[in-house]
């Protein structure tokens, strides 16, 4: 345990709880959560399934019923084919995670992580006594990693990669061109898995069709766990449904941990995510529209504040500034004391870059009403000024 820290997140989320809970007018712009209801249809589905007496624990890797309904989803979007055997339902798509980390490493393995990162992929892999070897990027590399850079972190004790695209907390995306250059090179090193996390793979809004690594390089579509959810694309974070579609072997791994730690997923949210993935996808357009004007709104009011410096992303609901100059000029030490600055001076709550592996940026979340970022930045300009 000394060795893993608690979700900075989580952290930052509840401190500004705290202030609001003292009154505060705080601007909370630090959620990894869409602010949108869940769709009524999903809803009434979980409602009809409480109804029908669904309460009952299910097989540990979810109900025959979702299984099939994520089939359709992944050969439908991504033309992607597992069989049941292939499939794995979890409580939330960072249960999925956890579960390949326990399933392929071992202690002196390494894990290839990009940084920045969601927070909690190098605390998973230190977890399973591994060790997480982070590959760095910056604004100007787009937040990405190249193929070049790729090959000069992989050893022969390299047995993870994880790909998370578009990506928390930068929204970039990679493009199949990109995904087929890195796959070119993980071909030469058999032992190294791929956890493909899409979890934001609906929230998008690039030019191309969205790509999954497994899609843009089938050949190693054997040794690639696609993770994916229905939190983030259907405003369901607290149903707690992850899911993934891999190599039958590395998923039997996962069924064997889930069965020793959660065992099933919610019987209830199971039937709502049938609903989810089978229902009516109206919703899910709606929100995509609602969250491409704001990311056109943060990144562009941002790139007027002094100091700050940012790219639009390609999808998922966050903004990822680069705020050194911004550090500087206010005399403050780093990004964790400057996001402690804005919370106290401007009641404006965000996440500091260092929490992702990237010291000097911060991590905006416009998972917020448009009058709430207006106000944020508006208070920002007033503290920087």
């Amino acid at each position: 345990m000394t060795r893993v820290r608690p979700s900075p997140t989580s952290a930052a989320l509840a401190l500004a709880a705290e202030l609001k809970a003292a009154g505060r007018d705080v601007v909370s712009l630090g959620a990894g959560e869409p602010d949108f209801d869940t769709p009524a249809h999903v809803k009434q589905a979980a409602i009809d399934a409480i109804h029908a007496g669904m309460t009952k624990y299910t097989p540990i890797d979810g109900t025959a019923e979702l299984k099939a309904a994520i089939q359709r989803k992944f050969v439908r979007d991504n033309n992607l084919h597992y069989e049941p055997g292939q499939i794995l339902v979890s409580s939330g798509a960072k249960q999925t995670l956890f579960n390949v980390c326990q399933a392929v490493l071992s202690p002196g393995d390494e894990a290839i992580v990009p940084a920045p990162y969601w927070v909690s992929y190098p605390d998973m892999v230190r977890l399973a006594d591994a060790e997480p070897v982070i590959i760095e990027t910056d604004i100007e590399a787009e937040f990405k990693i190249s193929a070049n850079a790729l090959k000069a972190a992989l050893t022969d004790r390299t047995r993870l990669l994880f790909l998370n695209s578009p990506s928390n907390p930068t929204g970039s995306c990679y493009s199949k061109a990109e995904l087929e250059k890195l796959g070119s090179v993980l071909a030469k090193f058999p032992q190294v898995v791929i956890a493909a996390d899409d979890i934001y793979e609906k929230i998008y809004w690039a030019d191309e069709p969205f790509c999954s690594f497994a899609s843009a390089c089938p050949e190693l579509a054997d040794r690639t766990v696609t993770i994916n959810g229905v939190s983030k694309s259907h405003a369901m974070t607290g149903w707690r449904i992850g899911y993934a579609g891999g190599p039958a072997a590395v998923i039997g791994a996962m069924k064997t941990i889930q069965s020793q730690c959660t065992s099933n997923p919610c019987s209830i949210s199971q039937a709502a995510a049938i609903a989810a993935l089978d229902g009516d996808q109206t919703c899910v357009e709606e929100m995509v529209a609602a969250y491409r004007e704001r990311s056109r709104f943060i990144s562009m009011a941002l790139n007027e504040l002094p100091g700050f410096q940012c790219r639009e992303g390609q999808g998922a609901f966050y903004a990822f500034p680069r705020v050194e100059s911004a550090i500087k000029s206010l005399k403050l030490e780093d990004d964790g004391e400057f996001v402690r600055y804005l919370l106290q001076k401007a009641d404006v709550a965000m996440v500091q870059g260092s929490a992702f592996g990237a010291p000097g940026y911060v991590r905006i979340s416009f998972a917020c009403s448009m009058s709430d970022l207006e106000t944020a930045v508006e208070r920002i300009r007033n503290v920087l000024v």
